[in-house]
């Protein structure tokens, strides 16, 4: 009888369990002068706790929004509540690719992302507000976004992932409105060149970010992420770089996002306990 009262007991407890809170909240963004729609996942534990909570900042990719990882992704909110970080869905347009256009003044994504939209966070939120507080991920478009916007900011973000990542983008000078952004790479072959990741790693001498990579073997991206990790294991760049079954698609970014959410786990753990 003690037994069946213990088993009824678990199971009240378990399915009343209390999960993460998603807010949808509306961000000013002085540089383009408008308001843009974000997506905040708070851990149940936020609201009774007086710590700081480390940042996961999420990116869609190509023709998602900021409600797609909350909206698409059925174990994100108990993967908060597990890891017990804030989580926050970032918008990107469409098909920003998540820089500063240098053909339109009306996308400039990466000073959003970097000078509008964590500042605003840290602002609003209980957050550790520090580069060993922070991670950057994001599928295809948006992996590409969280290695440029980490790469580049590197004092804003401690570490980054990319999931399905176009990380190479001049082998596809016609798809996702690339050339809107950029300019056509006939035209403005320089902006394509600068602005792609993997011309950046120059910028890591030092093996200052925590990296992880992500890509399935029939993904139409992966060979530029075959040839992105080849140059960064000549550079001597450190990173977890992982391949495996699968297709550019949510079953595959599902399980992806398990590893990065776990990769980041594990650098907040060991980057805020030496700081």
């Amino acid at each position: 009888m003690k037994k069946t009262i213990y088993i009824l007991i678990f199971l009240v407890s378990l399915f009343s369990a209390k999960a993460a809170q998603v807010d949808t909240i509306q961000v000013y963004s002085a540089s383009m002068k408008k308001n843009i729609k974000t997506c905040v996942m708070l851990p149940d534990s936020y609201k009774k706790s007086s710590e700081k909570f480390p940042v996961v900042y999420l990116l869609h990719g190509y023709s998602g929004n900021y409600g797609s990882w909350a909206k698409d992704f059925k174990e994100l909110k108990r993967q908060v509540d597990l890891y017990n970080f804030i989580v926050i869905g970032v918008d990107g347009n469409y098909s920003s690719w998540y820089f500063d256009s240098p053909i339109d003044p009306t996308f400039k994504y990466e000073t959003y992302v970097t000078a509008e939209l964590v500042p605003y966070i840290d602002k609003n939120y209980k957050t550790i507000s520090s580069r060993e507080g922070r991670a950057i991920s994001g599928l295809s478009m948006g992996g590409h976004g969280a290695l440029y916007l980490s790469i580049k900011h590197q004092d804003i973000f401690g570490a980054a992932g990319s999931m399905s990542g176009g990380v190479d983008f001049r082998p596809f000078p016609d798809n996702w409105d690339i050339k809107k952004r950029l300019g056509t790479i006939n035209e403005f072959p320089e902006n394509w060149n600068k602005n792609t990741v993997v011309n950046m790693l120059d910028l890591l001498p030092n093996n200052s970010l925590k990296l992880i990579i992500d890509c399935g073997v029939d993904d139409f991206f992966m060979n530029v992420n075959r040839d992105l990790h080849a140059k960064m294991l000549a550079k001597k760049i450190d990173h977890d770089y992982i391949e495996r079954p699968g297709e550019h698609n949510l079953k595959y970014w599902e399980n992806a996002l398990k590893y990065q959410l776990l990769f980041f786990h594990d650098f907040f753990n060991e980057s805020v306990k030496t700081k």
